[in-house]
């Protein structure tokens, strides 16, 4: 009986044994196949309930050197920094020293408008503060008053809320910006010296830091990019720490951003409670710093970055914990759809290799009838069709430009994302009336509205 026992334990051991691997070499093929199409160079890994399933580097960290990704590499992660300043705040509420209804003129007591704006509202994207004011370098930080400074007062004093606090979503990183401001004057600390005591120290994460700009590593990676459909070859200015600050400057490894995940589910940074309140969405989508939705029945929560020569994603299933994080040292457009295909390797459900696709040519006076603006009904985003030498362009509100390819006189695809399609719906008369957008498993409609 012993005997039988012991076989059945080894026998289910090799079964998880070669479930793993099985799931390891699909995660490998997946993003070799994105490699190889260049559409993505940089470093992955995916772990589910403590287990690492993956962690590798792929393609270059930089292309002269031709030295190659690995687990060490050092790569901008952008606007996933929102998530550490959201802690931070989240930290200081726990200890009494903030409240999320604070008004802003609290500690900016001349701020334009700061009796209407609360600590949430910035949180939460709902403030109605102008996405595009982000630069803080005249600031120079840190300072200790108990005001702000005249020449912050004054960046914002002429700009006129987008819509009144609360009412609307808009993606602000000056409204992270300012959390970092109220974060070094509640802790008397610079805002990355308190992401330094307060998270980074404590978890040993040792490989992150704020300026990518002046650090002097061999595991540090280039970033690239490209404005055409051929590979991203092209190295961009990389900015000062003090421009995207708070809501954008933290660089690391994916090793650290697991441990960043890890402190998460055991609840070691923010109790139980206000995290939970952290991923309740408010509006659009948006927590305290996180975005939220669903995978396979389970609540997801997650931040994607992007800055210049780099594109980033940590996404969590704290009820299973999944983690998939995704560096990359290119503006890859796949890095949302390799994201969604990696969690359903882990899921056991279907997922597609990337495909290469071939365009064909249409005339000039065919593409002409596509030119207009689309309103996507999902969100409202706004997006303009041009023809610019012939080529037709998608010009989003917020977003990069990109050119659509021809499948067809009704169906195309993006350049430098080919696994994102849209197909053109017109009426009875031949007249274009809406686009369709099918990004992977995801299908929004755009009406024409001009």
């Amino acid at each position: 009986m012993r005997y039988i026992f012991t076989l059945a334990i080894l026998l289910a051991l090799t079964v998880i044994a070669f479930s793993q691997d099985s799931v390891y070499a699909k995660l490998d093929a997946l993003m070799k196949a994105y490699t190889v199409q260049d559409k993505f160079s940089g470093t992955v890994l995916v772990a589910r309930e403590g287990k690492i399933l993956l962690s590798k580097g792929y393609g270059y960290k930089n292309q002269q050197a031709r030295s190659l990704n690995d687990t060490n590499t050092l790569f901008q992660i952008a606007s996933i920094t929102k998530q550490f300043t959201s802690t931070l705040i989240l930290q200081l509420v726990e200890q009494g020293r903030l409240q999320l209804s604070d008004k802003l003129s609290r500690f900016f007591p001349d701020f334009p408008r700061g009796d209407s704006i609360t600590i949430e509202h910035l949180l939460t994207h709902t403030s109605g503060i102008d996405h595009l004011t982000t630069d803080v370098s005249h600031l120079r930080l840190p300072y200790r008053g108990a005001a702000a400074p005249d020449s912050i007062r004054n960046r914002f004093k002429e700009q006129p809320l987008d819509f009144l606090p609360g009412t609307k979503w808009s993606y602000s990183n000056a409204g992270y910006v300012l959390l970092g401001l109220i974060i070094e004057q509640r802790t008397g600390l610079t805002w990355f010296e308190a992401v330094r005591k307060n998270i980074l120290v404590p978890l040993r994460m040792k490989h992150s830091g704020l300026d990518f700009k002046r650090l002097v590593s061999a595991d540090k990676a280039t970033g690239y990019y490209a404005d055409s459909s051929e590979a991203p070859t092209k190295i961009p200015p990389i900015l000062d720490s003090l421009e995207p600050y708070a809501a954008g400057a933290i660089y690391g490894t994916a090793t650290d951003l697991y441990k960043w995940h890890r402190a998460l589910q055991r609840y070691a940074l923010v109790r139980q409670p206000l995290m939970e309140r952290a991923y309740t969405p408010l509006l659009n989508h948006y927590g305290y710093g996180w975005i939220i939705d669903s995978v396979y029945g389970k609540r997801g929560v997650s931040h994607s970055g992007g800055i210049f020569g780099f594109r980033s994603n940590l996404y969590r299933v704290p009820a299973d914990d999944v983690c998939v994080i995704l560096l990359a040292n290119m503006e890859t457009e796949s890095r949302d759809q390799i994201t969604r295909n990696l969690l359903a390797i882990v899921y056991g459900q279907p997922y597609q290799l990337p495909v290469k696709r071939t365009a064909v040519i249409l005339p000039e006076s065919v593409l002409a009838g596509y030119v207009g603006t689309y309103q996507l009904e999902v969100n409202g985003l706004l997006i303009d069709m041009v023809l610019e030498n012939g080529r037709l362009k998608g010009k989003p509100q917020r977003g990069p430009v990109s050119e659509l390819m021809a499948l067809d006189e009704m169906n195309f695809y993006l350049s430098d994302n080919h696994e994102f399609l849209i197909r053109f719906e017109k009426d009875a008369t031949g007249k274009v009336i809406k686009l369709w957008i099918n990004n992977g498993d995801k299908q929004s409609a755009a009406p024409k509205i001009k």
